[in-house]
């Protein structure tokens, strides 16, 4: 449901004067919750708009939005996944905005309809007491050594994991799949979206995650949680997440005021607080940036097409 966020923050951030906008703001948004409502009381606390939150996963952000086609909700929507973006653009869905806060952003994390709130990578989350040898490459997990220990998210509920099939499927080829398959054979469980994976492994009963998002498994390690993120130099991919404003926003001046807040140096100290890359390259971050990563590129729009191919394929190759 959605959930009103009232307390007060004492952040700054060049935003458009209170009564040129509307009082309320109505944002759906992928994880991080902490991040959700860090933000929200932060810009409310700046502005003196309520935001009004739905938080969940990538999947369940997009069907609330297919569910309420016919009298959208929404104003800003921020998913993990930058193929949804893409899908919500060609669609004509989004309404045009670009930040002056986004001069930072790299263009490659920037469009004309969305831009970066912040980045991921994909990395093997593994459980240091877990007895099992050190993971360096995502075919270590394939070894006898991980049978039964590996889980991986579902990638119809996790955009992140759907990415990582699309960058392994680009570096790889075929072998990525004979790769899955092989995972498969050894027991892999796929339990549900990214926290659904992670969590049995920092219980101690897996040893790792194929795919985990860096930044949960940073933050948890914070903790003192026995997890390591370990990024394969063989190559993975990062996800951006791309916040963008419906066409249909009723709050239009107090979306792209949202954004603005986002994108400024206050709410992208936010963003890398919870060990997500910030968009903005003067912004330090709290763990490795992209610099630090063998990226393998993604053709977005290609993968975007193939998306209800590739689920269907790997729920093939997995036995799902």
């Amino acid at each position: 449901m959605l959930r009103p966020l009232t307390l007060a923050a004492t952040l700054a951030a060049g935003l458009l004067p209170v009564a040129a906008l509307a009082q309320t703001l109505t944002v759906y948004t992928a994880g991080p919750g902490g991040l959700a409502d860090a933000m929200a009381e932060a810009f409310e606390a700046e502005t003196g708009i309520r935001v009004d939150v739905f938080q969940g996963t990538t999947g369940q952000v997009m069907a609330r939005l297919e569910a309420e086609e016919s009298n959208p909700q929404a104003d800003v929507v921020v998913s993990a996944s930058w193929g949804s973006a893409l899908d919500l653009y060609e669609r004509g869905l989004l309404m045009e905005y670009v930040s002056p806060n986004a001069e930072t952003v790299p263009d490659f994390l920037k469009h004309t309809h969305y831009v970066a709130q912040g980045i991921s990578a994909l990395a093997i989350a593994w459980n240091t007491d877990s007895g099992t040898p050190r993971p360096e490459d995502w075919s270590d997990l394939a070894a006898e050594d991980f049978r039964d220990l590996v889980t991986m998210p579902d990638p119809a509920q996790s955009g992140s994991a759907f990415d990582l099939i699309v960058g392994l499927e680009a570096a790889r080829g075929e072998d990525a799949w004979d790769l899955l398959a092989a995972l498969a054979d050894n027991q892999m469980i796929v339990p549900g979206p990214n926290a659904a994976a992670l969590n049995p492994v920092l219980q101690g009963a897996k040893a790792a995650v194929f795919g985990a998002v860096d930044y949960i498994s940073f933050g948890r390690a914070e903790q003192g949680e026995p997890v390591e993120v370990i990024v394969p130099e063989s190559g993975t991919v990062i996800a951006p997440r791309p916040m963008m404003i419906l066409a249909s926003a009723a709050n239009a001046e107090a979306a792209q005021a949202f954004v603005d807040f986002t994108l400024s140096e206050a709410g992208q100290t936010l963003v890398a607080d919870t060990f997500l890359m910030p968009a903005r390259t003067d912004i330090e971050g709290r763990r490795p940036g992209i610099e630090a990563l063998t990226v393998i590129e993604v053709d977005a729009d290609a993968a975007s097409a193939r998306r209800d191919e590739i689920i269907a394929r790997f729920n093939q190759v997995t036995g799902r």
